[in-house]
């Protein structure tokens, strides 16, 4: 891996080009994670296991407190599971964990996003993960 760039949260830029954009309705939303060896619970430490975890352990944690806020909102996670090397794309690129999470709508998924329940248990993904892709995925005929 090169020391490239890592990115973890939306950027400001980002989340008004997403929200200030036309167009609604569901959408998927697809999500790349890079995990920590060791969790760092540094920003949330009343949160972290006794005898502290790994990454991947706190983004499990994450996502089974979290799933039952993302149904209520009307949102559903339709695939997560271990990435594996490109068959296209950069031999030195890897990511660990994969998922695709279905939202309603942008509203449905500023809601979830901006229920604090949800953002106290997003300081597990906080502490699990040191980088992530995150692209929403539109429904759509053919490119043009």
């Amino acid at each position: 891996m090169t020391d490239a760039p890592t990115y973890l949260d939306v950027s400001p830029q980002a989340g008004a080009r997403f929200f200030g954009t036309p167009g609604d309705g569901p959408m998927v939303m697809l999500n790349l994670l890079r995990f920590r060896a060791r969790a760092d619970y540094a920003h949330a430490s009343d949160l972290e296991p006794q005898g502290g975890a790994s990454g991947a352990e706190a983004y499990a944690r994450y996502i089974a407190e979290l799933e039952p806020l993302l149904t209520a909102s009307g949102g559903e996670v339709l695939f997560a599971g271990k990435a594996d090397a490109f068959l296209i794309g950069p031999e030195d690129e890897s990511w660990d964990f994969v998922m695709l999470v279905r939202q309603a709508s942008k509203a449905s998924f500023l809601a979830f996003a901006s229920d604090p329940a949800a953002q106290r248990i997003t300081q597990h993904r906080t502490a699990a993960v040191c980088d992530s892709r995150l692209m929403p995925l539109w429904p759509g005929a053919a490119p043009a």
